[in-house]
């Protein structure tokens, strides 16, 4: 039976959350003005459908280069001045572009340029805010945080355009004003609740590429992580089918103007608004798998409703039902990512779960562009919502679910065990280490299911190479081998293990043979 969700709104009582929650819910809005107005701005200074377009490619590009790289800082260094310099930096970029056009001086060029700049900062602060405000709420409560922000950023998406909107009517290089006023606001709120620093280590510092490759392996080797990213790509990429045709649809089988496409593009943010207010209870009621198969079939029929149906208010109704969807899904996800992944990796998860989001989104919405222009919009809509109903059928393979405290809870290592005469230096390598087990003949089978499963978390914490093997010598007795990079990353290795970990390594020792221990060797490659 699952446990009672807490109350969506009941988080905001914690006044750290609450305060960084208020702060990047005014920069979402102030953001989505800003690209607007750009967008409309490059259309006014050179008349191009392709540069308005291409300032959505400004604005997201940054996040493929350097989302990764941001959750590595993110883990690895001061969130606190990370943050602030990337805000600060966005702000003053909003600054030049607002004076440059309230001059006249700025071009086109100009315009895209201080975009990219914008991209570039929100890219790297947004995998450290968000593992900031995680860690602002119990973990009990993570769930509900998650779907906070995310009722933050959907309505931002909805009520930023309108605000732009009216901000032409007096000018609209005021919006540029307003999203420096939304930055500035940010950084002070994370100025005045900023994260707690990382505890302190005798560890060597992980190095940028290092930091990268760790996070990457992680998430192959977690089964947890690997099940929510290959469930959100699918998702994206499907979905991503109706969110890009979305302007097409309005115009050719509604007759619609940009004013209306914006109407059903607030439909969207609607529903997915009102989805979050009520996600964490359907969520604690339903379960992770049979709340994000619903929203996957939500998603296609309102994707048929688009494709087939000519009238206004069921397409309206359609789109605010696949905004609910949208949310109950991706939510989900993120949330499932988030609870997951231990504190060392957790920004890097959250990078990669929007790697994962967008980078499949963008691709899509350029297949589904091209499919609709050789097969029709009708067909291409329909094959989409197809392929978001088998997206189901993943359940089997990659199930999801919410980690739990000893899933994510790091223990202390003793250092004194490691049992070698001199210490290598950090960067000495690579490193093998062998663990040998004498096992009671009756328990060799009961044995080998376990230790097996010790191959996901060596992998996932550091290990390139892993094997079990049998002593030819002895038949009772089994090695166990695997190999890390440098000795660097052997002691980061020992550090990530978790309490999950220790009560699995416990289990393949109670198979041992009374009164044996676990051996350890190190060697260190010479040649």
């Amino acid at each position: 039976m699952n446990a009672p969700s807490p109350s969506t709104w009941g988080t905001l009582r914690h006044r750290p959350f609450l305060g960084l929650w208020l702060g990047g819910g005014v920069y979402f809005i102030g953001n989505a003005m800003q690209v607007l107005a750009a967008a409309w701005m490059m259309i006014q200074l050179t008349g191009s459908d392709f540069l308005a377009a291409a300032v959505q490619t400004a604005v997201f590009l940054p996040m493929f280069l350097l989302a990764l790289p941001g959750g590595v800082l993110a883990d690895t260094t001061d969130r606190r001045r990370l943050m602030l310099a990337a805000l600060l930096t966005h702000a003053a970029a909003g600054a030049l572009l607002a004076t440059l056009l309230f001059t006249g001086w700025a071009g086109p060029g100009t315009v895209m340029f201080l975009i990219f700049i914008g991209g570039c900062c929100t890219a790297l602060m947004s995998p450290a805010y968000n593992s900031a405000v995680a860690e602002t709420v119990p973990r009990g409560e993570l769930p509900a945080a998650v779907t906070l922000i995310g009722i933050a950023y959907n309505a931002a998406r909805a009520v930023g355009p309108v605000l732009a909107g009216l901000v032409f009517l007096v000018g609209g290089s005021w919006n540029f004003v307003f999203a420096v006023a939304g930055t500035l606001l940010l950084a002070y709120t994370i100025r005045r609740w900023p994260p707690a620093p990382h505890p302190p280590s005798r560890l060597p510092a992980e190095r940028l590429w290092g930091g990268i490759l760790s996070g990457l392996r992680f998430a192959r080797h977690s089964a947890a992580v690997l099940a929510q990213l290959v469930r959100t790509a699918a998702f994206a990429a499907t979905g991503s089918a109706l969110w890009a045709l979305l302007p097409v649809i309005g115009q050719r089988k509604l007759g619609l103007d940009a004013a209306g496409v914006g109407v059903l593009m607030g439909c969207l943010g609607a529903g997915a608004v009102t989805a979050g207010l009520v996600l964490g209870r359907v969520r604690a009621r339903v379960g992770l798998e049979r709340l994000v198969q619903g929203a996957c079939v939500a998603f296609a029929a309102a994707t048929l409703v688009a494709a087939y149906v000519p009238w206004l208010v069921p397409v309206y109704a359609g789109m605010f039902l696949a905004g609910a969807a949208w949310m109950s899904a991706m939510s989900t996800f993120n949330t499932a990512t988030q609870t997951s992944a231990p504190p060392w990796v957790r920004a890097r998860a959250v990078a990669l779960h929007v790697l994962s989001s967008l980078g499949s989104f963008a691709i899509g919405s350029a297949v589904w562009g091209a499919l609709s222009g050789l097969i029709g919009l009708t067909v291409a809509l329909t094959i989409a919502a197809t392929l978001m109903t088998l997206t189901v059928l993943l359940a089997r393979l990659y199930p999801l679910r919410m980690g739990e405290a000893p899933d994510v809870t790091q223990v202390v290592t003793l250092w004194d065990d490691i049992g070698i005469a001199d210490e290598p230096a950090p960067e000495a390598g690579p490193v093998a280490v062998e663990i040998g087990y004498r096992v009671r003949p009756d328990d060799v089978a009961a044995f080998l299911d376990a230790a097996t499963q010790l191959r996901g978390p060596r992998r996932r914490d550091g290990a390139t190479f892993w094997r079990l093997y049998r002593d030819l010598a002895e038949p009772t007795r089994y090695v166990e081998r695997f190999i890390v990079t440098s000795w660097a990353d052997y002691l980061h290795q020992r550090a990530r293990a978790t309490l999950a970990d220790q009560e699995l390594e416990a289990l393949v020792r109670s198979y041992l043979e009374p009164g044996a221990t676990v051996t350890m060797q190190h060697y260190l490659a010479e040649r």
